[in-house]
């Protein structure tokens, strides 16, 4: 059976933040994941965790400026430093939260950068990325993500991913396969994860047309979920879509895999 954790940054948005990791327990969700949580300060997450019992699933690396639109630096030769000083604050929250494995958003290709520049620069990061949070036990994450939803991201594919991770030759530098954005770009789900399950740490999900929970578009989540435990995956599976009405209704798909 899978192991489902709540994405908070699109889970229970009925609540403020902090309570939505009660909110999360009290659904029956063991782990949690979000976006970011530098907003926010590490020792009241670490008591929201304790106290409901929950694990520190994933969070991503800072990414810039996400209201002026960024959606992650590490293709920005212009920004080398602002990504490192990124991954000290990420491995102080990791070690805070418990968190063993973080997600480097690639970024959109800024206008000024050619392609190869572009791929030097993250290769680049996600070497240092890789040594520094391997020093403290945390794995490095890489996601391809649609370029529907977010035009001129640098990394849209399982294959530039898995190419990418070659490149960078570190042992610490895995997959999250979101199967939404995959679905998307490349169909063929169950053997595309089939084929790269050694590389892939973290999976996601969420339906298509709209990105709202499984059972509501063209996904056969009975099946990839049942090929996925057949597979051995033996990670977290983050529920990050947006709920169609709110997030109590919208969760009424995942009393089939809860105990």
């Amino acid at each position: 059976m899978p192991k489902f954790a709540a994405n908070l940054s699109m889970l229970f948005n009925e609540l403020p933040f902090m309570q939505r990791f009660d909110a999360a327990a009290s659904a029956g969700f063991k782990g949690v994941e979000y976006l970011f949580p530098y907003a926010f300060n590490a020792e009241e997450i670490k008591h929201k965790l304790k106290s409901n019992n929950l694990t520190q699933v994933l969070f991503n690396l800072p990414a810039g400026d996400w209201e002026a639109g960024d959606r992650g630096i590490a293709v920005d030769p212009s920004r080398i430093e602002e990504f490192q000083r990124g991954v000290d604050a990420a491995i102080e929250y990791a070690q805070a939260l418990q968190c063993t494995q973080l997600n480097c958003l690639a970024g959109i290709v800024p206008c000024s950068v050619t392609e190869e520049d572009a791929r030097a620069t993250f290769v680049a990061n996600l070497r240092y990325a890789a040594q520094r949070l391997g020093e403290h036990g945390i794995t490095l994450l890489i996601e391809a993500i649609n370029t529907r939803d977010i035009p001129g991201f640098f990394l849209n594919t399982t294959e530039q991913a898995i190419s990418i991770i070659a490149e960078v030759d570190s042992d610490n530098v895995l997959v999250q396969y979101d199967i939404y954005h995959m679905q998307i770009m490349e169909g063929d789900l169950v053997t595309t994860l089939q084929s790269n399950l050694e590389q892939i740490r973290h999976v996601q999900l969420a339906d298509t047309p709209g990105r709202h929970e499984p059972g509501t578009g063209e996904i056969n989540y009975p099946y990839v979920l049942k090929q996925l435990d057949e597979m051995g995956y033996q990670g977290w599976v983050g529920c990050e879509y947006k709920p169609k009405t709110n997030t109590q209704e919208g969760l009424i798909w995942l009393a089939q895999y809860q105990s």
